[in-house]
């Protein structure tokens, strides 16, 4: 006998995706859309990690950190980003991931058709490039005692930054160093023992911070100044070279997100590190996109065509460009990549089509809707049955 019941919840879906998508006349979106003609940064989409095992370490991710949805997997050539892969077309295999708990996914990108390089030298606090992924928590003490018991390599013990809020380091099998944060904007209790979400911002290594914030602030919209210090800093102690003078610049934005994945995606803050004494090296010295690390920190936007232009405007051009829409098998959009002034790779991602529910074949397509509204969050949450346990 067919599953009748399973059928019809099937036709439910489908009509309720359809009245959704089409029955919303076209005059009111379009006057909604032209209403406030602004670029749209909605938030951290996923910090790209370059790793020699997708797999091993997906795992890893699920039992740590609870990133558990695997919102699409990919292998294909990876044409456009020839100018940092040694200009040849590299294949590879991508899964990108994300928490129901809030805050940015990760992208696990690993090459297929060469070696994964690691640096030939142990990458120091304050080297140029993104330096570590925070991660957000509900309870700092509560991820911290977790971790340890799970054998996780943890990089000094709970500390408080310069704003009072809680946090720690830890470290992955591949070597890359997590950031443990206090976090905000929850979405779904998932009720996974580590008490964590996604990605929460990230820490990069900056060689003039006054030059930085003319991108991470004046384009990017994270306008408020947390914390401007320059010391020694307790929570650094357990980094390498941690022990040194920094100066350390947090930022967050003042106004809420708005788009599509705004209540999933949540606050985040991006932290400014630069070595007051010393020669930093550049993270990615000699190395390709895509290799061991922090590959890229990505975000989730709209209007891409205004964010061009203001990023233009500000001196930091897009290097590359899908133009329209590029397919990914299980989701779509347009990307691009600017530089920031120490050559850190930031993406930005105009999604068009997502899976919600791959099981049944449901998928949303963006471009028909008003770019400042977010989803409802009865269609977030159904990205929940995406969930590999």
């Amino acid at each position: 006998m067919p599953n009748l019941a399973g059928f019809k919840t099937c036709q439910v879906f489908y009509w309720i995706v359809f009245w959704f998508q089409y029955s919303i006349p076209k005059h009111y979106l379009c006057n909604q859309i032209q209403s406030t003609m602004e670029k749209i940064i909605s938030g951290i989409q996923q910090m790209g990690i370059g790793v020699p095992d997708v797999e091993k370490i997906f795992a890893w991710y699920r039992e740590m950190f609870g990133i558990d949805i695997k919102v699409f997997e990919e292998a294909a050539e990876a044409p456009l980003m020839t100018d940092y892969t040694g200009d040849k077309v590299q294949s590879r295999t991508a899964t990108l991931a994300l928490s129901m708990e809030s805050g940015g996914g990760f992208e696990i990108w690993q090459y297929t058709s060469r070696n994964t390089e690691e640096a030939d030298f142990e990458i120091q606090l304050g080297d140029l490039g993104i330096y570590s992924c925070k991660i957000k928590s509900k309870d700092v003490k509560a991820t911290f005692n977790f971790l340890t018991k799970k054998g996780v390599e943890i990089l000094g013990d709970i500390t408080t930054n310069p704003k009072g809020e809680e946090n720690f380091f830890v470290k992955d099998p591949n070597g890359n160093i997590f950031n443990i944060v206090e976090g905000k904007g929850f979405f779904v209790d998932t009720k996974h023992p580590a008490k964590t979400g996604g990605v929460a911002g990230a820490i990069l290594g900056v060689s003039d911070i006054e030059k930085s914030l003319k991108l991470y602030r004046d384009v990017l919209g994270y306008d408020t100044i947390d914390f401007d210090e320059t010391a020694e800093f307790t929570c650094f102690k357990g980094l390498p070279s941690g022990g040194k003078t920094f100066r350390r610049v947090q930022l967050s934005h003042s106004k809420p997100k708005v788009g599509a994945f705004a209540k999933l995606l949540g606050p985040t803050t991006i932290e400014l590190v630069q070595e007051i004494e010393g020669s930093p090296r550049k993270i990615f010295e000699n190395r390709f996109w895509g290799d061991w690390g922090f590959i890229h920190l990505c975000f989730d936007v709209q209007r891409m065509e205004l964010l061009k232009k203001d990023c233009e405007k500000a001196g930091f051009p897009f290097t590359v460009d899908s133009d329209n829409s590029f397919d990914m098998g299980e989701a779509a959009g347009r990307f691009s990549y600017i530089e920031d002034p120490d050559g850190a790779l930031i993406e930005f991602v105009e999604t068009h089509k997502v899976p919600l529910m791959k099981k049944i074949g449901w998928y949303i397509n963006l471009k028909k809707r008003n770019p400042e509204k977010s989803l409802p969050t009865w269609m977030l949450k159904a990205m929940k049955m995406s969930r590999v346990k």
